[in-house]
């Protein structure tokens, strides 16, 4: 007499048991999925790191990134204050500027000053959350409305052309290629902005103690608070490492697991 399980992988019709067997045995298992995200994370992390640290071509053409989320914290932050605002302008050289109206002081006007250098690491902070929830959608989605965004308030040419450009990647990664580089997308974008925040203020200390960054966010905020600007630059890098370690701990929790 047979056994129930051999009659069921004997079924003619491919149905049963046996099509169950089959179908689990298709479907990878959590820990080939935790495996896989490690890998991703852990690649996707250490190119983003290469490019912010190795500089070069490579770091300027993504620093323009960098740039577009840092004049949108400008932006965002000018807004939520009451400010008017007048436009954005990014320049080849990867610096930018973001105008706004309202009143010359006060703490309106420090917020929006502050809010540049932070803007890419908190940005990175929260993709990072949303990357641990499973939600990489959303982050194309949030992506998306940044670029947007920018684009709405763009006042040059160069300007326009990175967030189309950017928003081109982004069309490509959502709408062409195949679902399984969305995932490897948004942890390389993840990544390089939490890597990215912090170079930036490196930089702006380095021009600072040449005398080339006069007009600076940070000078701007020792102008408006009397609070000295290194200061500032202090505030900034802890801010941004900060943001780096909590958002590190949050993108590396599949290869811990």
């Amino acid at each position: 007499m047979s056994s129930p399980v051999q009659l069921a992988l004997g079924d003619p019709a491919g149905t049963g048991t046996g099509a169950a067997l089959r179908a689990a045995a298709a479907t990878p298992s959590l820990l080939e999925q935790a495996q896989t995200l490690a890998v991703i994370t852990l690649v996707a992390g250490g190119v983003a790191l290469l490019v912010v640290l190795v500089g070069g071509s490579p770091w300027r053409l993504a620093r323009n990134g960098v740039t577009i989320v840092h004049e949108a914290g400008h932006a965002l932050a000018a807004v939520l204050v009451g400010r008017r605002l007048q436009g954005i302008k990014l320049h080849s050289d990867t610096s930018g500027v973001t105008v706004s109206r309202g009143k010359p002081e006060g703490p309106g006007m420090a917020f929006t000053a502050m809010a540049g250098y932070l803007a890419p690491s908190v940005l990175g902070l929260l993709f990072a959350s949303l990357l641990d929830a499973d939600l990489v959608g959303t982050v194309l989605v949030l992506i998306a409305l940044l670029l947007l965004g920018v684009l709405v308030m763009v006042r040059n040419a160069y300007g326009v052309f990175t967030v189309v450009a950017s928003a081109s990647v982004l069309a490509l990664v959502a709408f062409v290629a195949p679902v399984e580089v969305q995932a490897p997308f948004g942890y390389l974008v993840t990544w390089f902005l939490l890597f990215g925040g912090v170079r930036p203020v490196v930089e702006l200390q380095v021009k600072r103690r040449r005398g080339r960054a006069r007009d600076s966010d940070a000078d701007q905020l020792g102008r408006l608070t009397a609070v000295p600007p290194v200061l500032w630059v202090l505030v900034f890098a802890v801010a941004t490492v900060s943001c780096l370690i909590a958002g590190g701990l949050w993108l590396l929790e599949p290869v811990a697991a």
